[in-house]
């Protein structure tokens, strides 16, 4: 276990998830806690965040989480965020830009307002949160152990997969595109920027399409694995970025979508 701990322990570390109250979130605060990190949960229902810290807490592990609101899709919003965050703590090693947000409808109807809302807190927020935390980061990170910034991506940033969902696959191609440019500019300040690039994983933003159990089939047979994502896949990912196992990986777009993001669907000579 001291060898698992070395690499993937994160005791002594305060983590900041936003959007942790559910779904992918949710499972990489757990991942955070059960590894032995200090977990701030953020998102804007602060109750929610509250209970789901103090589900977590009852887990027995090494680590502690607490909740409170906070919102990342006005610039304001950001900023308060940030300021409670410095409320408690004087460092961050680990900064979880998770919170997301989706629209979904045709082509034909797709309005304009679709796109401010998502783009605020998909790209903006994550961009302006990342920047206004910047200092707690420094204060963290050092040669050997850098301070992480993890962002939530998806499949649909790297395939071009409409899916009722433009603006949102768009925003998440922008997050990917971002991560790499924050991962030059900081990496002298021993700061790595990574993300995540989920498939289909079960949570609230995905019950449309994965809440029945046809729609779940579809999606299963639409993998290459032949599966949906489960929290064990995000918590390893998670991680791996950061544990000290992944001190010297930056600028990475992690699939975590069961080969979906390989597969071409183009069988040009009618192959398998």
């Amino acid at each position: 276990m001291a060898f698992l701990d070395d690499l993937f322990g994160l005791k002594g570390k305060t983590a900041l998830v936003t959007g942790g109250a559910t779904g992918i979130g949710r499972m990489g605060a757990e991942a955070l806690v059960m590894a032995g990190a200090r977990v701030l949960i953020a998102s804007r229902k602060g109750d929610a965040c509250e209970a789901v810290a103090a589900e977590l807490n009852g887990l027995g592990g090494p680590g502690r989480a607490e909740g409170f609101a906070g919102d990342v899709g006005t610039e304001a919003g950001v900023v308060a965020l940030a300021d409670a965050v410095r409320a408690r703590t004087d460092r961050l090693d680990i900064l979880w830009n998770n919170a997301g947000k989706t629209w979904g409808e045709p082509l034909e109807r797709f309005p304009f307002k679709a796109w401010d809302g998502v783009m605020s807190v998909n790209v903006a927020g994550l961009f302006t949160l990342t920047r206004e935390l910047l200092p707690l980061l420094d204060k963290a990170a050092s040669p050997d152990d850098p301070a992480r910034v993890v962002n939530v991506g998806s499949v649909m940033g790297t395939q071009p997969v409409g899916a009722g969902a433009y603006s949102y696959a768009a925003s998440k191609a922008a997050v990917h595109h971002l991560t790499k440019i924050l991962a030059i500019e900081l990496a002298h300040r021993q700061i790595t920027v990574n993300a995540i690039a989920p498939g289909p994983f079960m949570s609230r933003m995905t019950a449309f399409a994965l809440s029945s159990e046809a729609g779940k089939a579809r999606a299963e047979q639409d993998s290459p694995l032949g599966r949906i994502g489960r929290p064990s896949d995000i918590m390893g990912c998670l991680l791996f970025l950061c544990g000290r196992g992944g001190a010297y990986t930056t600028g990475a777009i992690l699939p975590v979508d069961g080969g979906i993001g390989v597969d071409s669907g183009h069988k040009l000579f009618g192959g398998e």
